[in-house]
């Protein structure tokens, strides 16, 4: 399957401004590109890659004042499977994990494990069986505790707020959903990137992008997806982190205005691609 997939951003910015961007596909998912447009600015401007501390790919470049537009645009190739589903998977004891897993237990700007959602997690799961099933029945309860609202949407909202207001949009579900499995000693870490509507009804909504989170268990990462709580087709892995602060798209250190916003991922066939 391929997998036609990008984004244009543009923005109004009041004076020259620093701009850093997450906006290419994960490093692990670079052998599966067909066809790429990499990402530019208009007005063109140096665009300087690099790598975060989680490994995503990178830019920084600094925007000249007025009209500034981001674009990137890319074919991938998929295997076409929904998400694997491991339900064996075991979860470890605490002294089995990585060293390099163990930062994915504590807490981060949206995910408070240290506060009252420690003892409500446990309240809630704490009688359940350990591993895979933990976290379906963390899923499933996230689930159905929120009610998707665009209208809704805010940055600043935390896992604890929206658990107590039970409103929000993808990225809401996956911060209550990580906060729950790290209090639970589950090491979990917030993904976002591409999913379209593939295999399932398609959306009214604009496209956007969109969020899941992975798990540690049974020695190795899996994916799981709060807000649509089924295996879905076709995500496409742009960056991960303790939670969104470290995946912003855009992160940007002046005043701007977001003047227009686009994201596109469709399934084409081989013949359609130039």
């Amino acid at each position: 399957m391929l997998i036609h997939a990008g984004f244009e951003a543009a923005f109004d910015f009041v004076a020259p401004t620093t701009v850093l961007l997450v906006g290419n596909i994960h490093p692990t998912r670079t052998a599966s590109i067909r066809r790429l447009e990499p990402l530019t600015v208009t007005p063109q401007g140096a665009l300087n890659g690099y790598f975060d501390l989680y490994g995503n790919q990178c830019v920084r470049t600094t925007a000249p004042a007025g009209r500034v537009v981001f674009r990137t645009d890319v074919v991938v190739e998929d295997n076409g499977l929904p998400d694997l589903q491991s339900p064996q998977a075991r979860q470890h004891a605490l002294q089995e994990l990585p060293d390099d897993v163990l930062h994915y237990l504590l807490a981060s700007r949206y995910c408070e494990v240290d506060s009252e959602l420690r003892d409500t997690a446990w309240k809630l799961f704490g009688h359940l069986p350990a591993g895979w099933p933990l976290v379906q029945a963390v899923c499933d309860f996230v689930h159905r505790h929120i009610r998707f609202d665009y209208l809704k949407a805010r940055a600043n909202r935390t896992a604890l707020e929206v658990y107590r207001e039970r409103v929000g949009v993808c990225r809401d579900y996956m911060h209550l959903a990580v906060t729950f499995c790290r209090s639970l000693n589950i090491p979990a870490r917030y993904c976002t990137g591409y999913l379209g509507d593939i295999g399932v009804p398609r959306q009214s909504s604009p496209m956007d992008f969109s969020a899941w989170f992975e798990v540690y268990l049974g020695a190795a990462w899996h994916s799981f997806d709060a807000r649509n709580n089924v295996p879905r087709i076709g995500r496409i892995l742009m960056a991960r982190g303790r939670d969104a602060a470290d995946v912003a798209l855009t992160t940007t250190y002046g005043a701007n205005r977001l003047a227009d916003f686009r994201v596109w991922t469709d399934v084409v066939q081989p013949e359609a691609i130039p």
